[in-house]
């Protein structure tokens, strides 16, 4: 390996971690090859292997955030009672934090992560973000596929990713209260919903 380590899995990513810490604290602009080699302790020789270009590691960052959505989400569904609404129920508890108020430190810090990764990757090139909309696209079928009437499960879908929205532009941040009180009517719409 050119970077001297015997696992190129862990050097890869410690390399991602690395890129991924660069942007939340400064942008897309601040995500060097040479930076993000310095902060994961690996030669640039070493990044290079994994990461021929800032563009491959961009590459790499939203290949990475899309599988984790698309793993967190598949455990969030399969978490849920099966039968009818269970992708909206997974869906509400996915976007609010199990309707806890506030969302969990965890929770925020994964937003953080997710909305650090999508901007800086969407401002050096919209179309790297082709994996997450990949993702999005099937999470929106099996919405679609939920047994639920039309509507329903794409509301609770919006409402999440507006408050996704929200977090990411700084424009609000709903309060506890309203947060519960969100999920509640939410999760009365799904109920009442039901056939």
């Amino acid at each position: 390996m050119p970077d001297g380590s015997t696992n190129p899995i862990d050097a890869r990513t410690r390399v991602l971690d690395a890129a991924e810490a660069l942007v939340r604290a400064k942008g897309v602009a601040g995500l060097t090859l040479e930076a993000a080699a310095r902060l994961a302790g690996v030669s640039k020789g070493g990044l290079l292997y994994h990461f021929a270009s800032k563009e491959a590691l961009l590459t790499g960052l939203i290949a990475r955030m899309a599988a984790f959505i698309e793993e967190d989400f598949a455990a969030g569904v399969a978490a849920q009672p099966e039968g009818p609404g269970r992708v909206a129920r997974a869906m509400l508890a996915w976007g609010f934090g199990q309707g806890m108020g506030a969302m969990p430190e965890e929770m925020t810090e994964r937003c953080d992560r997710a909305a650090a990764v999508f901007l800086a990757t969407f401002h050096h090139d919209p179309a790297l973000l082709d994996p997450v909309r990949a993702v999005v696209a099937g999470m929106r079928r099996q919405v679609a596929a939920d047994g639920l009437p039309p509507g329903i499960g794409g509301l609770v879908m919006a409402a999440g990713d507006g408050l996704f929205m929200a977090r990411i532009f700084g424009t609000y941040t709903a309060t506890p209260e309203e947060m519960d009180a969100m999920h509640a009517t939410l999760s009365r719409l799904i109920e009442e919903a039901l056939p």
